[in-house]
């Protein structure tokens, strides 16, 4: 009988049947999956610094506009309004998508890492079960060692007692 019964963390098991998250969402519908995938697509598409360049060029165009009205409302609106929300929605979506690619290295890096030390732990399950099992028939030996030297002892024992060498007893601790 093991001295220790291993119990896997329900995450574990959990895990086993559900896989990574890397798998679609079987729930979603067909409608579901196509949104996301556009809007992946033009997010994709849009967040490119070719995509800030295009955007640049195109607010450029109306900006002959805004400089011959004079109005300064008008140029700092075409500058907040047309150039900066053309221009930065870009460059946000491409930093964005920069920041979640390091994320994911990370995550990746983490989950590694974290499966390793759960196969190390396993292993390390198994090399104290091997130690239990080397320990209990050690211990089923000595037991039997045991009592045949206790059966020994009680024979020594009444020997001793019956024997007329043993009424004669070595000096001890003398020197001559």
């Amino acid at each position: 009988m093991p001295l220790f019964h291993h119990v896997p963390h329900p995450h574990i098991a959990a895990r086993t049947r559900t896989g990574t998250a890397d798998r679609p969402d079987p729930r979603a519908g067909r409608a579901a999956v196509f949104n996301n995938r556009l809007a992946l697509a033009v997010t994709r598409g849009v967040g490119t610094m070719w995509c800030a360049y295009v955007f640049a060029a195109l607010a450029l165009v109306s900006l002959p506009a805004a400089l011959a009205s004079g109005d300064l409302l008008v140029i700092v609106g075409w500058t907040a309004q047309t150039f900066l929300q053309l221009v930065l929605l870009s460059v946000i979506l491409l930093g964005d998508r920069i920041s979640a690619a390091h994320a994911d290295d990370r995550d990746e890096r983490t989950f590694l890492d974290a499966e390793a030390v759960l196969h190390t732990s396993l292993e390390i399950q198994q090399h104290l079960a091997a130690q239990d099992d080397a320990l209990t028939n050690a211990l089923a030996r000595l037991g039997e060692h045991s009592d045949s030297l206790s059966g020994l002892h009680t024979r020594l024992d009444s020997m001793a007692r019956t024997s007329p060498v043993a009424a004669v007893q070595a000096p001890t601790g003398t020197t001559e």
